[in-house]
């Protein structure tokens, strides 16, 4: 009987050596595919914030020109009103400068 339970012993115990041998093995297997993975994975993540990046960069580029372009409309009707505004004193100024000449030849006259 003691004979038995030493070879049952035995037996466990190769089992268990068997159990650890596999473990380590798949633990050394495990390993360099869990570091594929996370590299994998940090290159995605790396990929993703370029790609949000570029599209904040567009966005903001977009926003800019179309301020830029509104700017520029106000700027062209401001120049515009102001061109018209000039041009209706413009006969007044010459007339008004011109007579203010003659008054200073006839002054120093």
């Amino acid at each position: 009987m003691k004979i038995e339970v030493l070879k049952e012993i035995k037996k466990t115990e190769e089992e268990f050596r068997l159990m650890i041998s596999e473990a380590q093995a798949d633990r050394k297997h495990m390993i360099p595919h869990a570091e594929l993975e996370a590299d994998n994975m940090v290159i995605k993540a790396q990929r993703e914030a370029q790609d949000y990046k570029q599209k904040r960069l567009d966005d903001a580029r977009e926003k800019a020109a179309q301020k830029s372009a509104e700017t520029r409309r106000e700027g062209e009707m401001r120049a515009g009103a102001l061109r018209q505004k000039g041009d209706k004193n413009l006969k007044k100024a010459v007339i008004f400068l011109v007579s203010r000449f003659k008054e200073q030849l006839h002054v120093t006259s």
